[in-house]
């Protein structure tokens, strides 16, 4: 069953990020090539599917983002590596924007299994982001924290919109909020 829930859970995370989340029980499981038994089985609802499947990319996703533990550059330079990732893969076809961004957007009830999900994996970046601040003496870690957050979801949010890559603006916006906040090159 493990083959089958990692099929189904691959299947869902590529459909669900492609399409968005309109995608249908049979598109799912057709494309994951098991049926809804199966699934049904291992998910009590397409709810559940969608939650587990967005949890199933969320570390290798906001792993993508950032540094590794041997960067230099201090804290600002670790800050920036993120939006630096992100102006880079917004140019890439097949770009849809941040995955937890688009299904909470998508997901209008309050109590959905997917929202919990992907609220976390933002709080996740956020704890990041206050981290560093902290590090390198920023006044207001947590008021910096939340910002840099929002202008890397707004410039996520951009670069879907108008179909094509920041060009560094994200970067700039950052390198904005940093200097407000007094992180200078480390």
């Amino acid at each position: 069953m493990t083959d089958t829930r990692d099929r189904l859970l691959d299947a869902a995370a590529d459909l669900f990020y492609r399409e968005g989340l309109s995608v249908g029980v049979e598109a799912l499981t057709r494309a994951a090539g098991v049926s809804k038994r199966s699934m049904y089985q291992l998910f009590g609802s397409k709810d559940e599917v969608v939650a587990a499947s967005l949890d199933r990319i969320g570390p290798g996703f906001n792993a993508s983002l950032l540094p590794g533990d041997e960067a230099g550059g201090g804290s600002r330079g670790r800050i920036l590596h993120v939006f630096r990732v992100l102006d880079e893969v917004s140019a890439q076809a097949g770009f849809h924007g941040c995955p937890f961004v688009a299904t909470a957007i998508e997901i209008k009830a309050a109590d959905h299994p997917a929202r919990d999900v992907a609220r976390r994996y933002k709080d996740a970046l956020t704890a990041f982001f206050r981290h560093e601040a902290t590090a390198g003496g920023a006044a207001d870690p947590e008021r910096l924290a939340r910002q840099l957050t929002m202008t890397f979801d707004g410039a996520s949010a951009w670069a879907v919109m108008h179909g094509g890559g920041l060009d560094g603006e994200g970067v700039r916006m950052a390198e904005t909020l940093l200097d407000a906040a007094g992180l200078r090159e480390s």
